[in-house]
């Protein structure tokens, strides 16, 4: 048995955040089904490769969005769902008679997840636009990269996965468990603008107190200090350094052979050049043998794996981390085999016959 067993949740088929948003409630034990479109709809590759991970542990179900047929047998499965969650632009879902009111005036526990770059309201509400333009917008993606290059997309991690799929499963959750006492359910607005901003509050929090400045490469956290950054080591590969602490950075010291009074840690003005120390250091051994150099010790120092690498490290081996070169679901939980479930493909009228039992 899995958190969410019993929870039956329809999400209307896309790409990006409602794919993973999907996903991982399938991964924590919800019966999630896809209402999938013809190919011309979305993406040949993305299905094809991306979904193998994406779309695991659901059923697909070829469906006819715009087709009455398909509309009133579409409302029938609905009726016996907790939650519907989808990614379209704003005023989609209406145009297709799958709004939140007429779902909700059915079935008025229903939870209505929604999950956009822009968000609902606003000026840029019906704009298109990709991950990278929703960071750029809320002040995330200007505080990654070099100081001296244009910022680095961080893949689509923060738009899309963190302040996009993340916060619309959090908000599907806590609205299910409210529903649950009431008896009403909500519609849940996330918008990735709104999530990175939120994943970036304790910057903002710190440059409010003049004690993060908007020059990448600078601050703490973002590559400026030399002791939480990555360096380049003799074989091409790279060794990741975040010793923070006093206690951890005194340990790369030590191992680097420095002498601590001649690399004082927060002299913030001798860290262009304490980071050129460490540089040349990292340069003259290779990858691996630094990880072998600071294995067991406190300076938090470990290799940046490719990820062809990563399901074959020792720590990911015994844990399960991957199968068959993919990541297998988290959290974990006791009890709980940390596996996927088995995904399947169904007919509309095989789910509507399916789920009759739980409508109403």
């Amino acid at each position: 048995m899995k958190p969410l067993n019993g929870v039956r949740i329809i999400e209307f088929d896309g790409l990006g955040p409602v794919t993973f948003a999907g996903m991982m409630l399938a991964d924590l034990g919800a019966e999630v089904v896809r209402l999938t479109r013809d190919a011309s709809a979305g993406s040949a590759v993305f299905d094809e490769v991306g979904g193998e991970a994406l779309h695991r542990g659901r059923a697909a179900v070829p469906v006819d969005l715009k087709s009455p047929a398909d509309h009133e047998r579409i409302l029938q499965l609905i009726d016996g769902a907790d939650a519907v969650i989808e990614g379209f632009r704003p005023g989609v879902m209406e145009r297709l008679g799958y709004g939140p009111e007429v779902l909700q005036a059915r079935k008025p526990a229903l939870v209505f997840g929604r999950v956009t770059g822009w968000g609902q309201t606003g000026p840029l509400a019906n704009a298109v636009g990709h991950d990278l333009n929703y960071i750029g917008l809320s002040g995330v993606l200007h505080a990654m990269g070099e100081a001296d290059r244009p910022p680095s997309p961080p893949l689509n991690l923060v738009g899309d996965y963190g302040g996009g799929a993340m916060l619309l499963v959090v908000g599907v959750l806590a609205a299910l468990v409210e529903a649950r006492t009431t008896g009403k359910g909500r519609v849940v607005d996330a918008a990735m603008t709104d999530g990175a901003a939120l994943l970036a509050g304790l910057f903002q929090a710190l440059r409010g107190r003049g004690l993060w400045s908007d020059q990448r490469g600078a601050n703490l956290l973002d590559g400026g200090a030399p002791f939480y950054r990555c360096y380049a080591c003799r074989d091409g590969g790279f060794v990741a350094v975040a010793a923070l602490e006093p206690r951890f950075y005194a340990a790369l010291l030590a191992g680097l052979e420095i002498d601590p009074a001649d690399a004082v840690q927060y002299d913030i003005a001798a860290w262009p050049a304490l980071q050129a120390r460490f540089a040349a250091l990292f340069a003259s051994r290779d990858r691996d043998d630094w990880s072998a150099h600071f294995a067991g010790t406190e300076a938090c120092v470990t290799p940046v794996l490719g990820l062809a690498e990563a399901p074959a490290h020792p720590h990911n081996q015994a844990r399960g981390t991957f199968h068959s070169g993919l990541p297998q679901p988290a959290p974990r939980f006791d009890g709980v085999v940390a596996a996927p479930s088995p995904k399947s493909e169904l007919t509309l009228d095989q789910m509507v016959t399916k789920w009759s039992d739980h409508a109403g």
